[in-house]
Formats: C-alpha cells, structure tokens, sequence
C-alpha cells in the first residue's frame, strides 16, 4: 500500500533520473535504469504486496552503481568486499537524499536504507524482500551472462555460488524460483537442480 502515490512517483522519478546518466549500455538504455525497471517489474511478480519501502528499496538498491568502480579498490578478495559494503552504504545515502526530496520522513527513510545497505538480513522484512528480488533478477536476467564472463570457473565453483545465492533467498523465494515464477536460464538448469538438490 503506497501512503502518498505522488511522493512514490516523484522518488521514483528521481532514482531513475540518476540512473539515467548511467554511460553504460544494456539492451540500448542505460545498464542501472535498466536494472532498476527490471527490479520493479520482479517485485511486482513476486510481492505484488510488498510494503512501500521494499517497492523503493528494490528501485534503488543499485543506484548510481558505476559512479564507484570495483578498480577503485584493490583487486583481492577483501578489496572485493571493501568495495561491496561500501556500495551499500553509497547506495543507501543516495536513496535517501532522493527520498528526502522527494518528501519522505525520516522513518521511511531509515527503512529503505537499511534495505539497500542489506542490514538486518533474514530479520527485517523489507531488506529480506530486496535480497529476494535481487537473486531473482539475477537468475532470471544476469546468471547466464555471468558465467559467460566466468567460464574458467569449474562446476564446483558454479554449484557454491548457485548454493550462496540460495542460502540468502526465504524459502517464499526458492518455491517462485522453482515454480515457475521465473524463467530460468536453460543452460544453466541442470548445475542449478545440481546445486539445490
């Protein structure tokens, strides 16, 4: 239920005005507005009851993502990770300024950031909800491309990062990814059975 349809729509509006600077490419828009629209339209597949901060959560949680490069940090696995969290974080902040200006209260505000800087998984609903919505899209739109780029990884590798995915969807998550509620990549279908079996 959104509390003021046009607050939603001008943060929205907002969100996707800042991606829509994004320079790179997907399918001939820009790659962020593209992942937001695709995050929208999954959420309204799988919650279509989802609460408002989770609707904006899942709109936001990549927001502005190219502006902070994975070069900019060192090129090991904790760099990796000192990159992811403060992704999060940036994320978090910028959805929240958008927010502000769009009218929102602090405690809407405080709710969705604490969905896109993935606080409180597995406890809090609303960044449960956005994780969900994430590996969805994932499966669904970005899993194959990710193993095209990663094809020196052996099955072993691919079967623990299907199996990480997994372990962070709810169980609501696993029954739409395996019940037709996404299109799973068909190349993949076999090592994802594999995985989760």
């Amino acid at each position: 239920m959104i509390a003021n349809q046009a607050r939603f729509d001008k943060a929205i509006a907002l969100f996707d005005a800042a991606n829509a600077a994004d320079p790179n490419q997907d399918e001939g828009q820009p790659k962020e507005l593209l992942y937001a629209k695709r995050m929208t339209e999954m959420i309204g597949r799988y919650a279509p009851d989802a609460s408002e901060a989770a609707q904006l959560a899942v709109r936001a949680q990549h927001i502005k993502r190219w502006t902070v490069p994975r070069s900019n940090y060192p090129m090991t696995k904790e760099g990796y990770f000192a990159w992811r969290t403060g992704l999060y974080k940036f994320h978090a902040d910028t959805a929240g300024e958008l927010m502000k200006q769009a009218g929102y209260d602090d405690d809407t505000i405080d709710k969705v950031k604490m969905a896109v800087g993935k606080r409180q998984l597995k406890v809090n609903a609303d960044t449960q909800m956005m994780e969900d919505v994430t590996d969805l899209v994932f499966i669904e739109y970005y899993m194959l491309a990710f193993a095209g780029q990663h094809g020196d990884y052996s099955e072993e590798k691919w079967l623990d990062i299907i199996r990480k995915t997994w372990k962070k969807m709810s169980d609501r998550a696993h029954a739409f990814a395996t019940g037709g509620g996404i299109k799973l990549p068909e190349a993949l279908v076999p090592l994802i059975l594999k995985a989760i079996g």
